[in-house]
């Protein structure tokens, strides 16, 4: 049975890539912390890894051309807060680290959220959601 699941995105240069999400509180899975050509990018308590690889290395796995970020989106990454104190400040951090908005924080009553992209134009959504307060259908 499956016991982790990884996300792959191609990076420019990985050492900025693992600043740029140092900065934002995330942390790396030890086994590669001697790569340089890649790194594990933990996502919260389940297991879920987001490899960062070298543009090379990843055409090279993929067998094909990258996604242009500037055009287009390969994929929407999105990860919970515990409040909406903290999507504020995780975008805050997003874009000290040298990240940019490209969603405002919106607050929809049960959901708020806002949306950053990295330093390689890979889209994050960081969202609270207060289940108590979903809309009923």
């Amino acid at each position: 049975m499956t016991k982790e699941f990884w996300i792959n995105l191609p990076v420019k240069d990985l050492n900025k890539s693992k600043e740029f999400f140092t900065k934002l509180g995330f942390s790396f899975h030890p086994r590669h912390s001697n790569s340089d050509d890649a790194a594990g990018l933990l996502i919260g308590d389940s297991n879920v890894i987001v490899m960062l690889f070298l543009e090379s290395t990843f055409k090279r796995f993929t067998r094909n051309e990258l996604a242009d970020t500037k055009l287009g989106n390969e994929v929407l990454l999105s990860f919970d807060a515990q409040s909406k104190k903290e999507v504020d400040e995780m975008i805050e951090k997003a874009v000290k680290a040298g990240g940019t908005i490209y969603g405002e924080p919106l607050d929809q009553g049960w959901m708020y959220g806002a949306g950053f992209t990295d330093l390689d134009g890979h889209r994050w959504n960081v969202l609270y959601m207060d289940m108590s307060m979903t809309p009923k259908e």
